[in-house]
């Protein structure tokens, strides 16, 4: 069992957590809005609100203790984002892994040594705009060591359940963090047409369609596994 420190739980931190977590890895998650702790505080190993900026509460916590970290700031933070990824850096974390929400931040948070610099929103965007074969697997997106967000065409025994019926958390080890669907739509001359709608982190309500393309995150022997499924 590994030990991460995730810090900011919007969507990209708080998928990246409940999944470690689910893996068996002890997480502790920080972020500042007292809502999103207390919806995550149960599946993690621990949640804290705090300002992940205070260095002096942060060493208090033991972060340097913590095989490796996962900066996921929002993109209102940048600065924040900067300074928490310089201040583990310092305190020692063998492995800083940092979001950036455009080219100059990834630049800056590179430069101030993050080990690995992911841009999710971007990379997703991207990665389900231009589907590049029609192979299960069509692309993959390293997370952290050993996890991967991957893009894949649903298997044959999850068409038509949602996703809570589905079961794929349990049966597969994988979580969905984002559907891609071609839906009916009226052009501005009032003819139909088909569009592509992606939808980010769905609710287990969302039914899987034949024609859709999924991103799932998980460690990469499960997608390995997923990928086998007909």
């Amino acid at each position: 069992m590994k030990q991460f420190v995730v810090i900011g739980a919007g969507n990209f931190g708080a998928s990246i957590a409940v999944t470690l977590s689910q893996k068996g890895h002890s997480v502790l998650l920080i972020d500042n809005d007292m809502e999103k702790i207390q919806e995550l505080s149960d599946i993690v190993t621990k949640a804290i609100q705090m300002d992940s900026t205070d260095e002096k509460s942060m060493h208090a916590l033991g972060i340097e203790n913590y095989d490796a970290a996962i900066v996921a700031i929002g993109r209102r933070s940048m600065e924040d984002s900067v300074l928490v990824t310089m201040m583990l850096k310092e305190m020692g974390i063998g492995t800083v892994i940092a979001k950036a929400t455009n080219e100059a931040h990834g630049k800056i948070l590179t430069r101030i040594g993050a080990d690995k610099v992911v841009f999710p929103e971007r990379d997703m965007g991207i990665r389900l705009a231009n589907t590049l074969t029609t192979a299960s697997i069509m692309d993959h997106l390293d997370v952290v060591p050993g996890f991967s967000v991957a893009e894949i065409q649903p298997p044959a025994d999850i068409i038509g359940k949602t996703i809570k019926e589905s079961g794929i958390k349990g049966k597969y080890g994988v979580q969905i963090i984002a559907v891609k669907s071609m839906q009916p739509n009226i052009d501005d001359r009032g003819e139909s047409v088909l569009e592509e709608k992606i939808n980010i982190v769905p609710d287990a309500s969302t039914k899987i369609e034949k024609d859709d393309i999924l991103l799932i995150l998980g460690e990469d022997a499960d997608i390995d596994k997923f990928k086998k499924v007909k």
